[in-house]
């Protein structure tokens, strides 16, 4: 077992997650109609995925977001077959889904050097279109990052998932004591002394009806898909989002937070999983010894869900303790006659002294 001689935090400050870019074809080039000549096509803009590339680093590079193909070449006596202009190839990070201003999935980037064609060059002039060009393509895409982590930590809004990942990782996401005080996605490395290292991201808080979008919804589930583990966090005293919203208990909270994962894509529930439960007792108000619990059966009294479960589990319980007792009960006799079955020493048996 490897122990955690020290943690330190990687930390994406003001994660970018997703970007709307305006993108265009080049324009073909002009045809030259007195000797049949053919302009060239414009260039085409492509996304490319490549490591080390931040939706941040778009963002700051290119304030303005449109990114434009060359214009086609123009035919020539010198060259009737003109060139095509030049792609524009705009790099963003691994794990990139692009879609268009309608929400139609254009493509995904899922390894470094995937390439998607999301804006083609005109055509150029020739003796189709009457030697006259074609403009190229153009519409705004938006580009949405699936953030990769090996762990990712989920829980309703105030949970105690900020204040968890600063203590394991040293990161300085916003903590308050109110909920949604994470809005963006914060990553914290964990560093260990044989030098592996796990990254966790603490993903805005889960509200009932996040499958359906409300509060952070979607902009945290689709973080969700691309973490490799699952880390629940529960507050223990139990969660309600306001003053006029329902109480849940901290049973209830996972219940439903493993709703919300299903409905909105059941495959998520297939994941590895822990639960860590925050906000405990201080130490001198923790028992010495903990319970063990025979069993948890969970029960409704209003629909009588687990009723029958519970009556069985208690006869079975009960069968349990008297099978235990009955077999201490025998164990003690048997031991007990094989103790007075043991053979006794005779005095004066011994051999004599001369």
């Amino acid at each position: 077992m490897v122990n955690l001689s020290r943690i330190c935090c990687r930390k994406y400050g003001n994660l970018v997650d997703n970007l709307r870019l305006y993108v265009r074809g080049g324009s073909g080039g002009m045809g030259l109609p007195r000797l049949g000549g053919e302009g060239g096509k414009g260039g085409d803009v492509w996304v490319v995925s490549k490591k080390e590339v931040t939706l941040k680093r778009i963002k700051d590079k290119y304030p303005i977001k449109r990114f434009i193909g060359d214009v086609g070449a123009n035919s020539s006596v010198q060259g009737l077959k003109a060139a095509k202009g030049g792609d524009y190839e705009l790099h963003v990070p691994v794990g990139i889904t692009v879609t268009d201003d309608n929400g139609r999935a254009m493509g995904e980037l899922n390894a470094e050097g995937d390439r998607l064609l999301v804006a083609k060059g005109g055509r150029g002039g020739s003796f189709r279109s009457a030697f006259t060009p074609s403009k190229g393509q153009k519409k705004h895409i938006r580009l949405d990052l699936k953030l990769i982590a090996d762990v990712g930590l989920v829980g309703f809004p105030n949970a105690g998932k900020s204040s968890l990942l600063t203590v394991m990782s040293h990161a300085s996401p916003q903590i308050a004591d109110y909920a949604f005080t994470t809005l963006r996605p914060e990553i914290g490395k964990v560093m260990y002394e044989d030098h592996k290292q796990i990254s966790v991201a603490d993903l805005p808080g889960l509200i009932e009806g996040a499958h359906l979008n409300k509060g952070m919804g979607h902009k945290f589930l689709k973080h969700v898909e691309r973490t490799k583990q699952l880390l629940f966090v529960v507050d223990v005293c139990g969660f309600q989002l306001a003053s006029k919203t329902p109480f849940w208990s901290a049973f209830e909270a996972v219940q439903l937070l493993t709703k919300e994962l299903e409905l909105y894509k059941e495959e998520l529930l297939s994941k590895p999983a822990l639960l860590v439960f925050s906000h405990l007792l201080p130490d001198d108000m923790v028992p010495r010894t903990n319970l063990a619990f025979r069993d948890v059966v969970p029960v409704s009294t209003v629909t009588g869900m687990g009723i029958d479960q519970l009556k069985r589990r208690l006869r079975q319980s009960l069968d349990e303790i008297s099978a235990e007792a009955t077999e201490a009960h025998h164990g003690a006799r048997l031991r007990a006659l094989r103790q007075s079955r043991a053979p006794m020493p005779v005095w004066g048996s011994g051999p004599s002294v001369p």
